[in-house]
């Protein structure tokens, strides 16, 4: 029994017979309640009955989909019915919804096992993944440093073996930061595609729900389970004559050796493969990246100042310093700010529309030191937003954008996409990830 197998792999071998998903589901739930800085809190008696509902239609020959019995880890942002959800926050503890989040509800419809839900960053304001108010998951690759956030234990609950895949939410790089941190396969999806009703938000009109996983398949699958579809066909996806820019400029300010060169090791190897790499910047990124600190805070205070200024003292004072940067911003100046922002973003997708792709590091650092963030201030809010800063490029054009692993440890190469193409983005990411061997 190989907790390490892809989700596609269970959801074969489940088909074929070979594997039994109550045996697995109790192998991972032995696995996990041994990694409490992991997992928040997990759900055993409803991945053992969902379990044993997958066997049954298994063995009937009347399984729901490819994943019917596969288990999978959720973001603790994720309500589920009758057990916490309280988003990595001292503020929501002991909130118990009495409903399951769409995307939960949808991926039971189609059979998947919940195991439990997964630490984050608190409230998902920070890409480092640290949380001294409840826990900080120890990176897959080396346990001193960060593992990446907001996503932090959904992504090294895959890349340790306590779930098949898992489910996170990226607002500004929180699906990808991790991914790339603990490498493995993360896909942020257009905006609005994939419901976030039951999701406690952060910044509702960036919020974004996907899937942390193995391979460039098992997205795909997750993501179509989640949604209640059918997972695109990625059989003879191909990098022969893809057109792909790679963005120079911004990307690459202060971007440091080791993610430079992952990040040139995976363009090398796609150009073997086929693709045709352009290379230039675009005029409008910086500008538009400009726009971040007018956008984010003020709608994420917002949402959450009464929460946050009723019980101040609960939260890490560097998150509550994030929250309240956007405190004191006007009116005018926010919706001036999206008003720019559609002219950057009708000017970018003009600039693009003749790629299939553009290529950027996922992160231009490494996972920084765990213990250091926690103890040294100026180096927190640097390498916070220096980790942040390359993913939040497609955050801030509403773009789709899936981080691959380089062969460099815990590097990722992204490539985004126009909003809505999550499909052809996943066929070029298989042939990509078939590049990157």
């Amino acid at each position: 029994m190989d907790l390490m197998a892809s989700a596609v792999e269970q959801g074969r071998a489940i088909g074929a017979g070979k594997l039994c998903p109550v045996e697995m589901t109790e192998a991972y739930l032995a696995a996990a309640s041994a990694a409490p800085d992991i997992y928040a809190r997990l759900t055993p008696d409803r991945a053992r009955a969902e379990a044993m509902a997958a066997r049954a239609r298994a063995r009937a020959g009347v399984r729901r989909g490819l994943l019917d019995g596969v288990a999978l880890s959720w973001k603790d942002l994720f309500d589920s019915a009758g057990v916490a959800t309280e988003a990595g926050s001292r503020l929501l503890a002991g909130r118990v919804p009495a409903a399951d989040a769409e995307v939960l509800a949808q991926a039971t419809l189609g059979g998947a096992v919940c195991l439990g839900k997964t630490h984050m960053t608190e409230l998902a304001f920070s890409g480092l993944g640290v949380n001294p108010m409840t826990a900080t998951p120890p990176n897959a690759l080396n346990r001193d440093l960060a593992p990446g956030g907001s996503s932090s234990g959904a992504a090294v609950s895959v890349a340790r073996g306590l779930c098949a895949a898992a489910v996170g939410s990226d607002t500004g790089g929180s699906v990808r930061i991790p991914s790339a941190w603990n490498d493995i396969v993360g896909l942020k999806t257009t905006h609005g595609r994939v419901s976030t009703r039951g999701v406690v938000p952060l910044c509702n009109r960036f919020d974004t729900v996907g899937p942390l996983a193995r391979t460039v398949e098992d997205c795909a699958e997750v993501l179509a389970l989640i949604e209640g579809r059918r997972a695109p066909d990625l059989r003879g996806a191909t990098l022969t004559g893809a057109r792909l820019l790679l963005l120079e400029g911004l990307p690459f300010e202060g971007t440091r050796a080791a993610p430079v060169q992952g990040f040139e090791r995976a363009v090398a190897a796609l150009e073997r493969a086929g693709a045709v790499i352009e290379a230039r910047a675009l005029p409008m990124v910086t500008p538009a990246m400009d726009l971040s600190g007018i956008l984010f805070a003020p709608e994420a205070y917002g949402i959450w100042k009464d929460v946050i200024e009723a019980n101040p003292g609960k939260m890490y004072p560097l998150i509550l310093e994030r929250f309240r940067g956007g405190a004191k911003a006007l009116a005018a100046d926010y919706v001036a700010a999206w008003e720019a922002l559609a002219a950057h973003r009708a000017a970018y997708m003009a600039a693009t529309a003749d790629y299939d792709a553009v290529l950027v590091p996922t992160a231009p650092i490494l996972p920084p030191d765990a213990a250091r963030l926690l103890s040294d201030r100026a180096y927190f809010e640097s390498e916070n937003l220096l980790a942040l800063r390359n993913t939040r490029i497609g955050n801030i054009f509403g773009l789709c954008a899936l981080t691959l692993p380089t062969g460099v440890p815990m590097t990722g190469i992204s490539l985004m996409a126009a909003p809505g193409a999550e499909d052809r983005l996943l066929r070029l990411g298989r042939a990509a990830e078939v590049a990157l061997g």
